[in-house]
């Protein structure tokens, strides 16, 4: 079944995600989530008493971890999926307008142009992926404790353990951000959006 030209914008969709990408943000969730929790079940008290089985949670936490950058770097061998990375990893004019915006508060869509990724959408893939990377660096010097100094350690955990709770914050905001808009989730679980929501929101996008 064709569409007619007069079929009205709203109702044509454009894919946004395709199924390697989709399939790359749900891993790194599932892989995210399972750090999260269990690190949670390992300090706060209430839940490791209701939990258990501290060692299986410590096993699943530091395996979990390992595995979280194992999504991505399987994920360069797709085109679309390296062209994204592309796109988050470049700052333009518009994206300046747009952090300024955001810090004025302004809601308005004409103030915050945007290509296929708005600026905050860069600066939190860029944020996460740095703190992944400390996260790993420093959780691999807690769990093999004879490869570094009894110094290293301690300031590997200390950092472990801010940076986790930060990225717990942070994490919480994006669900939040992410609940606000369906639309937005939708193109994350199907791959597809409205040409409506696309122009209106990543006006710069061309599809």
């Amino acid at each position: 079944m064709t569409l007619r030209a007069d079929t009205p914008s709203q109702t044509v969709e454009v894919r946004r995600f395709t199924p390697v990408q989709r399939w790359i943000h749900r891993t790194t969730a599932a892989l995210m989530g399972i750090c999260i929790v269990t690190a949670a079940c390992l300090y706060v008290p209430q839940l490791a008493e209701l939990v258990g089985r501290r060692a299986l949670v410590v096993t699943l936490h530091q395996w979990s971890g390992l595995a979280l950058p194992v999504p991505v770097l399987a994920g360069l061998a797709s085109r679309a999926f390296r062209a994204d990375l592309g796109r988050l990893n470049r700052f333009g004019p518009h994206d300046r307008t747009w952090l300024r915006a955001a810090l004025r508060r302004d809601k308005r869509h004409a103030s915050r142009p945007a290509a296929k990724f708005n600026a905050g959408q860069k600066l939190y893939a860029s944020w996460i992926a740095g703190a992944t990377l400390v996260m790993l660096a420093t959780g691999l010097m807690m769990w093999f404790t004879h490869l570094t100094p009894l110094l290293w350690r301690t300031s590997a955990t200390f950092v472990h353990d801010w940076l986790a709770l930060t990225i717990g914050i942070v994490l919480a905001g994006h669900i939040g951000m992410a609940l606000a808009d369906p639309e937005s989730r939708r193109g994350m679980r199907t791959g597809r959006v409205s040409r409506e929501w696309a122009d209106r929101e990543h006006p710069l996008w061309r599809q």
